[in-house]
């Protein structure tokens, strides 16, 4: 039984064999750091949401994602040898036994590691690769979906023939190393060799453990760059689980913060994940805890200023990114993102002040016109006074000039 670094490693983090060149997609990621801010908008084209498994004529969705999701169950009934079995019930996913094995009670359980002998062509027969030992767990998402999904319904030691759409391969993307088109449906070859139980991860040595969490989180990357974004959040999901299980064994202070390093990570590219979504509350969690462990993680308080601002927490927002700023002042993301958001909160504090303005009516109209009201009355007021005063003095002068007269 090979360890399960080995397993993992092995696995189709890249959609490659071992040893094979890594996919051009994961080209951005081959450093170990998650994803680059400054090319996330490369991803902006928003591929089309994951559909449901189901949605073929007179077939109920719910039923098919169930039987996606939770697998075979004791009610599927045996497969003869040399017919199709549609596994999903919409004609895009087919399953045929080319050599029967050990009976139903062999089947692999979702969460156990299998390895398979796989055969993959294009479906005018064209060869893609040949992987005589490809490992990886079952329902984890370490494969295309077609593999996940059908694998489950194999006995030990059964070869079949399954025949794919691309939504459940390679999806629009396509791939680079193997090559295969966009779209392409795909014809595998497989054969069930060993399914073992996954290791206790509370005894396995750090080392292994780290190895697992980081193919894990890999994986979820591969999710990502395709648009798989639901699947990403599963990967990195997984990923945690692994870095924050209890040990039974001694661990490194080094080995510690190795372990730490993923576990940012995955947090931070699920935030990602989560955004793509539409997730908010999702994202802002995550990002908290990617900050709850490294403060001053840039690429977290980033997310997070992204987050808020699209909550409309605005004046949050723009004090998240200005701390992002303080620590990687020359980043032109981060430039960006804070003009566009200070603009965006000027904009609407202005519209604001209009709203109350016009519903408390112009407090500077009225005043000024009080004002001119004012002014004017107390105007004639003199005006009035001056007059009645010349009157008077015309009156008494006119008295004493017919006094003098008589």
């Amino acid at each position: 039984r090979a360890d399960v670094g080995s397993i993992l490693v092995s696995a189709d983090t890249g959609d490659s064999a071992p040893g094979m060149k890594k996919s051009g997609l994961t080209s951005l990621l081959d450093s170990g750091e998650d994803f680059e801010m400054l090319d996330e908008e490369e991803f902006d084209d928003e591929p089309p949401p994951l559909e449901d498994a189901g949605g073929g004529d007179g077939i109920d969705p719910d039923q098919s994602k169930r039987k996606e999701t939770d697998g075979p169950s004791d009610s599927d009934p045996q497969q003869p040898a040399d017919e199709w079995l549609d596994v999903l019930g919409n004609g895009l996913l087919k399953k045929k036994v080319l050599h029967a094995g050990a009976g139903r009670d062999s089947w692999p359980q979702k969460g156990q590691n299998v390895k398979i002998h796989l055969k993959t062509c294009l479906m005018d027969g064209t060869p893609v690769e040949e992987l005589p030992e490809l490992w990886f767990t079952l329902g984890d998402g370490d494969v295309i979906q077609a593999l996940d999904l059908t694998v489950q319904l194999m006995e030990m030691g059964e070869t079949a023939l399954i025949h794919t759409d691309g939504k459940y391969a390679y999806g629009a993307r396509g791939n680079l190393d193997p090559e295969i088109p966009s779209m392409a449906e795909l014809s595998l070859e497989v054969k069930l060799l060993e399914a073992t139980d996954a290791p206790d991860l509370e005894l396995m040595p750090p080392p292994q453990k780290i190895t697992l969490a980081t193919s894990k989180r890999e994986r979820g990357n591969v999710h990502y760059q395709r648009g798989d974004y639901a699947f990403a959040v599963n990967s990195y999901g997984i990923a945690l689980q692994i870095t924050e299980s209890s040990s039974k064994v001694d661990i490194s202070p080094e080995e510690e913060n190795q372990l730490m390093d993923v576990k940012v990570k995955c947090f931070n590219n699920m935030a990602a994940s989560q955004l793509k979504l539409d997730h908010h509350d999702a994202a802002l969690k995550s990002c908290v805890s990617a900050l709850a462990h490294e403060p001053e993680n840039v690429k977290a308080l980033f997310r997070m200023g992204k987050v808020l601002a699209l909550q409309g927490e605005y004046s949050e927002a723009i004090q998240t990114l200005r701390k992002a700023l303080k620590l990687e002042p020359s980043n032109k993301t981060i430039h960006a993102e804070l003009s566009k958001l200070v603009k965006k909160h000027s904009e609407q504090r202005g519209a604001e002040q209009a709203m109350y303005k016009k519903m408390l009516g112009n407090p500077s109209s009225s005043s000024s016109t009080h004002k001119h009201q004012a002014k004017s009355t107390w105007g004639f007021s003199w005006k009035w006074l001056f007059g009645a005063t010349a009157v008077a003095i015309g009156g008494v002068a006119l008295s004493v000039v017919i006094a003098a007269r008589n």
